[in-house]
């Protein structure tokens, strides 16, 4: 038997296959669906910044009132009101999926700042969260703001969660960072149980005809995977936390690529969304027959072995790569 066990952000799971936040998880329902699937835990919907703002009545459209905070991580966001879940209902899902299933439940917090944030986090635990994963959505397109200053706000944030809380936190995070190793280093540094790679930004589209912006929603693909399937072979070994890879994953191909990198779990949405929930049974099916039939005993044998610290020609992370990948190429047209 294939020994599928791996332990992710302190909590020891079944098997390295993870159902990540999507909309499936608004169902109650759902989550005991994604248990009998196989899911070896379950990430929940984001709650997003602007629900906890309205809630408090702070204001009554983040996009009509706060127009200079972080603009571009609101502007394709619905209108509050439409929002289906708020965070009331959000802690109350949060019980009865804990209550209706034995798989741990990861709930997700979606924003920019920690204000409002600190109590919600805590109420989050209390209402019996296993962990928190913060998907911190910002595209920093302001001209006077720094890196630093952009990698100086993650890094607050998750300081003051992991202060309120005492349930792992995962950091979720965008490749677009100047020195991602160094900023990885610094996630390490402030505390963070789990790195999640990577955010999948919604970018926007134009709408010629009308010239309005409009917003489109691409589910991911396969071809995906190699950025962050890149970090996490070039992570593994040298920060503490965990590694998770969120992009990509349809077959028992890219679990296994992932699982090889480096990555403690993998996460999919895209190929629930496509396929249905009971394709992630044949995930993880399909993953223990690919791990059978290549001889591995167990995922902590297969983990990181194609990492950069263990691969004979670790240059091949490196731009020596790029060099004869470019030299390697050969145009069927040119050769005529």
């Amino acid at each position: 038997m294939v020994d599928l066990r791996t332990r992710y952000m302190g909590l020891e799971l079944a098997h390295p296959v993870v159902a990540s936040a999507s909309p499936l998880t608004k169902d109650a329902g759902a989550f005991k669906r994604l248990e009998d699937a196989n899911a070896a835990a379950v990430v929940m919907f984001s709650l997003f910044e602007e629900q906890l703002i309205w809630e408090r009545e702070s204001l009554h459209y983040l996009t009509e009132v706060a127009a200079d905070s972080f603009p571009e991580a609101t502007s394709y966001f619905p209108p509050v009101q439409r929002f289906g879940v708020g965070p009331d209902r959000y802690l109350e899902l949060i019980r009865r999926a804990t209550e209706s299933v034995h798989i741990p439940i990861i709930a997700s917090l979606n924003g920019v700042t920690s204000e409002g944030w600190i109590d919600y986090a805590r109420q989050i635990q209390q209402a019996g969260a296993a962990g928190l994963e913060l998907n911190v959505y910002q595209i920093p397109s302001g001209l006077e703001e720094s890196g630093q200053q952009v990698e100086q706000r993650y890094l607050d944030l998750l300081r003051a969660v992991k202060a309120a809380v005492s349930i792992p936190v995962a950091l979720k995070l965008s490749p677009f960072f100047s020195a991602f190793g160094h900023m990885a280093k610094r996630c390490d540094e402030a505390g963070a149980d789990a790195l999640v790679l990577f955010n999948r930004f919604y970018q926007p589209d134009f709408d010629l005809e009308t010239r309005q912006v409009v917003p489109q929603l691409e589910l991911s693909t396969p071809s995906e995977i190699r950025l962050p399937l890149l970090w996490i072979a070039i992570l593994y070994g040298k920060v503490r936390p965990s590694l998770a890879a969120t992009t990509g994953v349809h077959s028992p191909l890219e679990i296994a690529k992932y699982v090889m990198a480096g990555a403690h779990v993998v996460m999919t949405t895209s190929a629930l969304l496509r396929h249905g929930i009971p394709h992630l049974a044949q995930l993880v099916t399909g993953f223990s027959e690919w791990m059978q039939a290549h001889e591995y005993s167990s995922v902590a044998q297969l983990r990181g072995s194609m990492s950069q610290e263990r691969v004979a020609d670790p240059t091949a992370f490196q731009r020596a790569n790029y060099l004869r990948l470019l030299e390697s190429y050969r145009n069927p047209y040119l050769s005529r």
